[in-house]
């Protein structure tokens, strides 16, 4: 048995790409039962873009994905919420978060529950946002 039972991470999971992967396993990595919450369609507008895969799609993706034990809809940024759906005792998050704000305040308010925060390195060289760029090259020059 693992250390942590259950896990949690959330993202849009749009274009599903290698460094989504490589999240998810080493999520799964720490954790006996991973849940990972799929960002709606609506919710996507905190990053001013809009999904390129619809929601449903997006959550047929990551369920299908053998890491994954649970997926949910991410309705809301709202992480003490979200625990409080789904009791994990540690959960996963993008080191691009670590040392902000909103995060430190996050890791203090997850210690009095329990919960550690882990921090993962986005893979080098992969994002949607480089795919979102790439498409747009392509369409400019076509």
């Amino acid at each position: 048995m693992k250390e942590h039972r259950i896990g949690y991470t959330t993202g849009v999971y749009d274009m599903f790409h290698i460094g989504h992967l490589n999240l998810l396993m080493r999520a799964k990595e720490h954790c006996d039962f991973l849940i990972v919450g799929v960002t709606t369609d609506e919710l996507v507008s905190y990053k001013n873009k809009q999904a390129i895969i619809p929601f449903e799609e997006r959550i047929k993706i990551v369920e299908s994905i053998k890491y994954v034990d649970k997926v949910v809809a991410q309705t809301d940024m709202n992480k003490i919420e979200a625990w409080e759906s789904n009791r994990f005792d540690i959960m996963f998050v993008g080191d691009d978060w670590k040392g902000t704000d909103k995060w430190n305040k996050y890791e203090e308010e997850f210690k009095s529950l329990g919960v550690e925060i882990v921090y993962f390195p986005y893979t080098q060289g992969t994002s949607s946002t480089q795919l979102r760029k790439t498409l747009d090259l392509l369409r400019v020059n076509a």
